[in-house]
């Protein structure tokens, strides 16, 4: 078992835990150095309904937990499925499933078993889009989604010391065959990014350790975003003046605006980079648009973002804005 994953995990020891369960090698090593560990977890399995062997890989996960005495609950996607962006579909099935689950179970920890290619798969893709800093630092250990803590303790764990665990000990899992289809960008990076060490030098280790430094410096940036956001989100909705976003560095406005879409419109993610950067420069000018489940608009000096749906009156929101300040004074 990989030290420094056990040396990760401890952390939680106190913890009631979930781990998702695919019936992949990442996933099914991950369950069983956390039942190794002796950890308090309960195993949860969506079944998407979208590949023919889905109906074997739920029973296998079952008998699994079985065998290793940990509570497993499978979950069916029923739901009629879209006709485009079915990945995106399904993973926001599969973390809604779980995290319900975990809401109502009162556990408070998720963990999913991304490991270290992953990791550096996401960084290259993001870095193919041209990302800014957030998506160059790709997954964090730990994150949060519908209140419920997601926890990667593989991001330091290569997929080889995972198959060569499973192999060793004649643990059976399952492979996706999308995981060979070239047509996913994915797939592609995958199939060829030994060339990057290869031929350039560049190796694993070396991209590891630049997308924990990115991540360090995407850190210090949200904690100093977080600060200036909380500045000027009221009753439901944001409002501020054009320089809250123009008088920074570039980075820092990008990261503001997005970080206050994302909380009013309620959304797990923020925007693409070339989302925000659009929405930004249309508000260097009185404007009026709708980006991630908000309206947003710019009248004179001032912007305000709200739901979609809500008024746009930024005039009643200054009003409201003085009778809440003035309501807190004579609380003083």
């Amino acid at each position: 078992m990989n030290q420094n994953f056990v040396k990760f995990v401890k952390k939680f020891s106190n913890n009631k835990i979930a781990v998702a369960v695919s019936g992949g090698v990442d996933s099914v090593c991950l369950l069983h150095w956390l039942a190794e560990m002796n950890m308090d977890i309960v195993a949860l399995h969506v079944n998407h309904k979208l590949r023919p062997v889905a109906d074997t890989e739920a029973a296998y996960v079952k008998q699994l937990c079985q065998s290793l005495n940990v509570p497993c609950h499978v979950f069916e996607w029923n739901e009629n499925k879209p006709a485009t962006g079915i990945e995106a579909a399904a993973r926001d099935a599969r973390y809604a499933f779980m995290t319900n689950f975990c809401k109502e179970n009162n556990i408070n920890t998720l963990m999913v078993a991304h490991q270290a290619d992953d990791q550096i798969e996401t960084f290259l893709m993001n870095l193919a889009r041209g990302s800014g800093i957030i998506g160059l630092a790709a997954m964090r250990e730990t994150s949060f989604r519908d209140s419920v803590q997601i926890v990667r303790p593989l991001l330091g764990v290569f997929r080889s010391e995972l198959i060569e665990y499973c192999n060793t000990h004649n643990i059976q899992y399952f492979s996706d065959e999308m995981n060979f289809d070239d047509k996913y960008t994915r797939v592609k990076i995958r199939q060829n990014r030994h060339l990057m060490a290869d031929k350039l030098g560049i190796s694993d280790s070396r991209i590891l350790l630049a997308i924990e430094n990115l991540g360090k410096a995407r850190d210090a940036m949200e904690a100093d975003v977080s600060v200036r956001v909380k500045n000027v989100i009221f009753d439901g909705y944001a409002l501020f003046s054009e320089s809250f976003l123009f008088d920074v560095p570039g980075t820092i406005g990008l990261k503001c605006l997005g970080t206050l879409i994302q909380i009013i419109g309620g959304n797990n993610y923020q925007p693409r980079l070339n989302s925000l950067e659009f929405a930004l420069n249309k508000l260097q000018n009185e404007c009026q648009f709708t980006l991630g489940h908000c309206t947003i608009r710019r009248f004179k000096n001032q912007i305000l973002i709200v739901p979609e749906g809500a008024k746009t009156s930024i005039r009643k929101k200054n009003e409201k804005i003085k009778r809440l300040y003035h309501k807190q004074n004579k609380q003083q």
